[in-house]
């Protein structure tokens, strides 16, 4: 379970799974086009990583998705990924939020 630094994620995080880890790759800022390329392409190495002994969880921000994938969830959604190693990966669904509503 890694998360942006930012207080929102981390609770987010912790409510959803009871723990996380700051990793700095996943904070929303400082945005200046050095440090977004940066944080991209961690991203996508991390992404393109299988992760070992089971899942791997990301809490982030939106454009951070977007400036690693070039896509951009909904807000609250969920993006599912599957590594594919080799610095690739695929996306293996999606949630929004009217699709995690129980009725």
């Amino acid at each position: 379970m890694l998360s942006s630094q930012w207080c929102r994620c981390l609770e987010t995080a912790r409510l959803a799974f009871g723990r996380a880890e700051p990793w700095p790759p996943l904070n929303a800022a400082p945005r200046d086009a050095e440090r977004v390329a940066a944080r991209a392409r961690e991203l996508r190495a991390r992404l393109a990583t299988p992760p070992a002994g089971g899942n791997l969880v990301l809490v982030t921000h939106g454009f951070n998705i977007r400036d690693a994938t070039g896509d951009m969830p909904a807000e609250g959604g969920l993006v599912v990924f599957t590594p594919l190693g080799g610095d690739r990966f695929t996306v293996a669904g999606r949630l929004v939020p009217a699709d995690l509503a129980t009725p």
